[in-house]
């Protein structure tokens, strides 16, 4: 059964609060964003965590810090964020998460008179160990629990990006989340990547988009809803509904409820 979830939203400062808001609407999970300084892995009760679950009826998944870059140059800082994804599928492995969400940075670049270079695409074969060197820690880490890493798309995947991912995806803890928003807004640049790779999407991020605009309450745009619907469907994928307001969140919902 297609399981939907919302995110964390700045309205809903707590956890129990995002709890209840998540109960009220008969969705099935929260992705909590540790972006957010409540959400720190320092700052997560493993205890209370489950006491919220358990009260409400829901399950968690995780969205990773959106600056994370583990094949950032400096040892120092790389090795923080390694350190970070490992805690993380400790935590998941502890509260029953079976998705952790990420973004796979594209670092730094440096603009030329005519173009921009990607100092992962110029130093590929250092970028491309660094991944490998990830991808082995998470499967140390993960070992035969039931997590996987999802990684999210986020603004048009580049080259080096794309055989990155291609690392990632020959092992069975990495996975694809399909965010239709961000792909929409880069004009589909992401869509014929995940479709080449579809046996891997698992997660998605679910939000209307119109040009120039993003995060839309579902059906207040322009996207083929009902299709991608039907790609969740097949694939067995958890759907966060990932508007920023409680107000877009519930108009997505009574959306899908009455159109889908």
């Amino acid at each position: 059964m297609l399981k939907l979830g919302m995110p964390t939203l700045i309205e809903t400062d707590t956890l129990e609060e995002c709890a209840a808001l998540c109960r009220e609407l008969n969705l099935d999970f929260i992705e909590f964003n540790m972006n957010l300084p409540q959400y720190q892995l320092d700052k997560i009760n493993v205890s209370y965590f489950k006491y919220v679950a358990d009260k409400y009826e829901v399950f968690y998944t995780i969205h990773l810090d959106e600056n994370l870059n583990v094949s950032d140059f400096n040892k120092y800082i790389a090795n923080g964020y390694h350190r970070t994804v490992t805690e993380t599928i400790e935590l998941a492995e502890k509260l029953n998460i079976p998705i952790i969400n990420m973004h796979l940075s594209k670092g730094v670049y440096f603009t030329l008179p005519d173009k921009k270079v990607y100092l992962f695409s110029e130093y590929i074969e250092q970028y491309l160990h660094s991944i490998m060197d990830f991808r082995i820690a998470c499967e140390k880490a993960i070992g035969n629990c039931d997590i996987k890493i999802c990684i999210e798309n986020c603004n048009g995947y580049t080259g080096f990006q794309k055989k990155g991912l291609n690392l990632l995806l020959e092992s069975p803890v990495f996975g694809l989340t399909f965010d239709i928003g961000h792909n929409h807004a880069c004009g589909g640049l992401d869509q014929s990547y995940i479709m080449e790779n579809e046996d891997k999407l698992c997660h998605m991020h679910m939000h209307d988009a119109l040009s120039g605009k993003d995060h839309l309450s579902i059906g207040k745009g322009e996207l083929n809803i009902h299709n991608y619907f039907k790609l969740a469907v097949l694939h067995n994928c958890r759907i966060v509904l990932e508007t920023k307001t409680i107000d877009a969140l519930r108009e997505s919902v009574n959306f899908i409820r009455n159109a889908i």
